[in-house]
């Protein structure tokens, strides 16, 4: 039987999709790179780049193991 799917894993799953969302849904709404306009050229794809990782590593980190049950006899 498979090991079900931990809590960090969805934390971490559902929060780099919502970071990633919202990025995407800025940049529509703001158009181009006007949202990241302030910031060098060179820096803007970092940001976007970095931004899920961060927020994945984060979730991940500070949520708790699902506890698993040993199937050893």
């Amino acid at each position: 039987m498979a090991a079900p799917i931990e809590n960090k894993v969805k934390s971490a799953t559902t929060a780099t999709f919502l970071v990633s969302l919202l990025i995407a849904v800025l940049n529509q709404v703001v158009a181009d790179n006007a949202l990241l306009g302030p910031l060098p050229s060179w820096l803007q794809p970092v940001i976007i780049a970095v931004a899920p990782a961060a927020v994945t590593f984060l979730s991940g980190w500070s949520a708790a193991h699902t506890p698993r049950v040993s199937s050893e006899s």
